[in-house]
């Protein structure tokens, strides 16, 4: 079961205004992970789902090396526009990922998880790809506790991305996690109010979809308020 398709149709179809919103981005991401990982400057780094290169892009000055992935192409060739030196972009799907086992220091995805129908085979394949001692970087919007809300936000959110499959909640990020025996080091918890309307432009509604999918906003025609978390985890 894959929505590969759908991530591609929604991402290429928007793919300018998602690599604006990207690079606008970069700096701030920078310092998160400057905060959370405190890097030697020598890691090999991968970034699963790059999209426009927002995570590669923030880790280049911190690492030796970073390796972006992404089935994306226009997003791709955006993230290449700007990339330095040692950062490498190319195609690949985030559940069967074209690297040896224990190729990277540290691999990390960043809002990919509720893109894809079966997250726990993306986890899996973060950790057979780093090496024993490796860290790994989840960030990700999560679900609200209560279920009927959880439900609400992501009637809301796939209407407005169809590639959107659900978001998880923190009690089962967690477990999945543990399920791939990896230690939590760090969580970092944001709240992140949203525009409505910046938020639907971004992913190309327009028309009357614009209007039937702002009916849906868990918090009313101005915005919501998105929860959020960065988890880094040590790899046995």
């Amino acid at each position: 079961m894959t929505n590969i398709d759908d991530v591609r149709e929604r991402f290429g179809r928007t793919a300018d205004r998602v690599a604006a919103h990207s690079a606008e981005q970069i700096d701030t991401v920078r310092e998160e992970l400057r905060t959370l990982l405190n890097p030697s400057g020598d890691e090999r780094a991968l970034d699963v789902g790059t999209g426009a290169g927002t995570l590669a892009l923030a880790l280049a000055p911190l690492v030796r090396e970073v390796v972006g992935v992404d089935p994306v192409p226009e997003l791709l060739d955006a993230a290449r526009a700007t990339a330095p030196a040692n950062v490498t972009f190319i195609e690949g799907d985030a559940t069967s990922l074209p690297f040896d086992s224990f190729s990277f220091d540290l691999a990390a995805t960043r809002r990919t998880l509720h893109h894809i129908a079966r997250p726990e085979l993306v986890v899996a394949e973060l950790v057979r790809v780093t090496r024993p001692g490796g860290t790994i970087v989840v960030e990700d919007q999560i679900a609200p506790i209560d279920p009927l809300a959880a439900m609400e936000v992501d009637r809301f959110e796939r209407a407005r991305d169809r590639s959107h499959t659900r978001l998880l909640p923190d009690v089962d990020l967690r477990h999945l996690f543990e399920a791939n025996g990896l230690v939590l080091q760090t969580r970092s918890h944001r709240t992140e109010p949203r525009e409505l309307d910046s938020y639907l432009e971004l992913a190309g509604c327009s028309g009357e979809e614009r209007d039937r999918v702002a009916a849906l906003s868990p918090g009313g025609r101005e915005g919501y308020v998105a929860e959020s978390a960065w988890y880094v985890l040590h790899r046995n």
